[in-house]
C-alpha cells in the first residue's frame, strides 16, 4: 500500500514539474521594451521623446512628428539638431514643465527639416539634448503621411496624399421569401 502511496506522489510530482515549468526557458514578452507604434523614442534627461518620425513626400522638406513629455519642475529649451547638405541645422522648442508638446501636429509648434535628402521609407538621424543634459540621437523612420492619421501633416506646399476611390459593386436586391 505505501509503495502504491509513494508512486502515486512521485507521478503526481512529475506531472506538475512537467506542466508548470513549461515557460521556464522562453523569455517573457512583457518584459521586452519596445515602441508599439511607427516612430521611435528615447529619454533625455528629465524629457521623454515618444513616437518620434518623419513626414515627407518629396525627400527633400519634412515634419517632424514627436511628443516631447518634460517631467522635471521647470521648462526647457528642448534643442532638435540634423544634417542638411553637410551642414548642422538646429531647431529649439520650449517643452513647458511639468507638460507634453506634439511636435508637429496641428495647432502645436512645428519643426520643418529641408535639405535633408533621404526618401521615405529611411531612416533619418535627429538629435536631441537640452541644457546640460547628455543628449540623444535617434533614427527616425520616414513616412509618407498617407496614412491616414497623418494626412495634413506633411510640410507647407509639399504633395498631400490623395485618397483613392475604390469602387464598389453595385447592391443587389435580396431575394423574395
Amino acid at each position: 500500500m505505501s509503495a502504491r502511496i509513494v508512486a502515486s506522489v512521485v507521478i503526481a510530482a512529475g506531472i506538475l514539474i512537467g506542466t508548470s515549468a513549461c515557460g521556464f526557458g522562453a523569455p517573457q514578452a512583457t518584459l521586452i521594451q519596445y515602441d508599439p507604434s511607427d516612430g521611435v523614442s528615447g529619454d533625455v534627461g528629465d524629457v521623454a521623446i515618444r513616437n518620434a518620425m518623419l513626414l515627407s513626400a518629396d525627400g527633400e522638406t519634412a515634419t517632424l512628428l514627436v511628443t516631447a513629455v518634460n517631467v522635471g519642475d521647470t521648462a526647457e529649451s528642448l534643442t532638435v539638431q540634423y544634417d542638411a547638405n553637410g551642414k548642422k541645422v538646429t531647431e529649439l522648442v520650449t517643452v513647458r514643465a511639468n507638460s507634453s508638446v506634439t511636435i508637429g501636429a496641428k495647432n502645436e509648434p512645428n519643426v520643418t527639416l529641408e535639405n535633408i535628402d533621404t526618401a521615405p521609407g529611411d531612416l533619418f538621424p535627429v538629435f536631441f539634448q537640452y541644457g546640460e543634459e547628455t543628449g540623444v540621437q535617434l533614427l527616425l523612420p520616414v513616412l509618407t503621411g498617407e496614412q491616414p492619421e497623418y494626412q495634413g501633416l506633411l510640410p507647407a506646399g509639399a504633395p498631400s496624399a490623395t485618397p483613392t476611390a475604390i469602387p464598389s459593386a453595385p447592391p443587389t436586391e435580396a431575394p423574395a421569401h
